[in-house]
């Protein structure tokens, strides 16, 4: 039996920290991103005579766009792309990041829908960086929302992103609406049966084969 350790970098989508008037939490997919980091962190899973578990880096935009972030010298709005810059004079932290997403095995999404699309400090942060650091690698993609739908609109158009920058989407979506509802603010879970928590399973199971099968070829072959 082989132990794999797969590089994962979890992208959070919302860049919000401002409760809503009628209040709630400042940004509800902390709640989400908590619940998926101790989800991956104690997950160990078998896939064949392999065991996989994960190694996690997780990217915030609030982090990424905030002074001295990796992402701060070229804004949310995108002015300056990674891949638009000479390597010299990239700051250390954009580099490291860099490293970070071309390293990585396979991709997760965190994400709630802005205006039924994409929020725009994912596409920011993930635009930043250019196909051939994603390429020859999956993504998964868990979106939610505060009301009922579970931010399932925005990962229609995510599963595109990916697609375009060359990581792309296993089938299975994980999708969770009414998140206050679901989840303590923590991220623990209100009650660990709740149908809609065994969606992310499935969903790294698929994650992980398609993660393992390209970390396989492109030892093999590299990438196209």
């Amino acid at each position: 039996m082989t132990a794999i350790t797969l590089r994962t970098v979890v992208f959070l989508g919302s860049a919000r920290n401002i409760s809503p008037p009628w209040g709630g939490d400042s940004r509800l997919g902390d709640r989400v991103l908590a619940w998926v980091k101790s989800a991956l962190t104690s997950r160990s899973a078998s896939l064949g005579d392999d065991t996989v578990t994960h190694k996690l880096k997780i990217v915030d935009p609030l982090d990424c766009f905030s002074p001295g972030g990796a992402l701060h010298f070229s804004g949310g709005e995108l002015r300056q792309p990674a891949f638009f810059t000479p390597a010299d004079k990239l700051p250390e932290a954009t580099k490291q990041l860099q490293e970070e997403i071309k390293n990585a095995d396979c991709y997760l999404i965190v994400s709630p829908e802005y205006n039924h699309s994409v929020p725009p400090a994912l596409a920011s942060i993930m635009g930043h960086f250019g196909g051939s650091n994603y390429t020859c690698k999956p993504s998964g993609i868990v979106t939610y929302s505060p009301g009922p739908f579970a931010g399932m609109r925005a990962a229609m158009q995510i599963q595109v992103l990916c697609h375009e920058l060359g990581c792309l989407p296993v089938s299975k979506l994980c999708g969770l609406p009414t998140v206050s509802d679901i989840l303590e603010a923590d991220g623990t879970p209100k009650d660990a049966e709740h149908r809609m928590l065994k969606q992310l399973p499935e969903l790294m199971t698929q994650l992980e084969w398609m993660a393992v099968a390209m970390k396989n070829q492109r030892e093999k072959s590299g990438t196209f």
